[in-house]
């Protein structure tokens, strides 16, 4: 049991806020037979699904601008507390085995570092110096662009962190779930996914989170289309780190270039793994160097190099 700080000061009544406030359809919560129980929580997780979609035209933007500064050499930071933290560094750890991005080019920063993680340490969010400080830590800069996780909106390390971005110039970019008239923060970019009240009061882990996840994925995945890392609907630039994702290597090349497995591991051990690279050399008849060379003349966007050398791959 967690033990209680007698110097530890509330924070203003935070009741107003759309995610501290009392969900009437479950009232009695504690008293529903298990069948209902579960159908509740079910019917109630249809609204972040709802929440995203009412933020999509805010999400766009997000992804159009920080594609763009991750194009010419910008990061994308994270930072949070508590469950809105936790998303972001998972969200950031899932981008180089994905997209085989430099591990640098999307972080995750956390109240209360790697600890946080495995063990709450909430009492961290409270610092909003704090998070100015990890981003100095990390070297954030003018170019990099920050979202800043807060499910309630008031979390002053979010704030500080965000504060500090706007200060050097950086793109600054809120996320949260209550309104933006009952918990301002400051930021460029705005975006406000509403939930509503959790079934179990103030659980932002519930709803929030949910819609959270979902928004980082739509904004990573998207952000990663932007810069050429997808080809089709297929992860071009996947990392092949263990034998599942050789094998997904290995059937992209079969079904966009029409190798079989024994040629597609060829090919790969001559591009070092590179996916995108062995498509290049396959489709165009290049040799290694050549063919990265030509990627690299379109920016490592695939389908432009390809259209360049006046061929393309397979439908599939």
């Amino acid at each position: 049991m967690a033990e209680f700080q007698r110097d530890l000061q509330p924070s203003d009544d935070r009741g107003h806020l759309l995610t501290e406030q009392s969900n009437s359809l479950s009232r009695d919560l504690d008293q529903l037979p298990t069948q209902e129980l579960v159908d509740l929580f079910v019917a109630e997780d249809r609204r972040p699904q709802q929440a995203v979609e009412a933020a999509a035209t805010e999400i766009s933007h997000a992804v159009d601008r920080i594609a763009e500064l991750l194009r010419t050499g910008g990061r994308l930071f994270y930072l949070g507390a508590g469950t809105s933290g936790r998303l972001g560094v998972l969200d950031a750890a899932e981008c180089p085995p994905t997209f085989c991005s430099d591990p640098e080019m999307v972080q995750g920063v956390l109240a209360g570092g790697a600890p946080a993680l495995l063990r709450s340490s909430e009492g961290l969010e409270d610092l909003e110096q704090a998070g100015r400080s990890d981003l100095e830590q990390r070297g954030f800069c003018s170019r990099d662009c920050l979202i800043g996780i807060a499910a309630g909106g008031t979390t002053p390390y979010v704030r500080g962190g965000l504060r500090h971005a706007l200060e050097l110039g950086a793109l600054a970019i809120a996320m949260a779930c209550v309104p933006a008239e009952q918990a301002p923060l400051p930021c460029d970019l705005n975006i406000r996914l509403l939930t509503g009240p959790e079934l179990l009061t103030g659980s932002t882990r519930l709803k929030a989170g949910t819609a959270t996840k979902m928004a980082l994925n739509i904004l990573s995945t998207s952000v990663m289309v932007r810069l050429g890392k997808v080809y089709g609907n297929r992860m071009v630039d996947v990392a092949a780190s263990n034998s599942k994702l050789v094998d997904r290597s290995l059937r992209i090349l079969r079904d966009l270039a029409g190798l079989d497995r024994e040629s597609g591991l060829a090919l790969l051990e001559q591009t070092g793994g590179s996916v995108k690279l062995a498509l290049m050399m396959a489709a165009t008849g290049l040799d290694r160097s050549a063919a990265t060379e030509r990627l690299q003349e379109h920016r490592q966007q695939l389908r432009a190099a390809l259209e360049a050398s006046g061929v393309s791959l397979l439908q599939a």
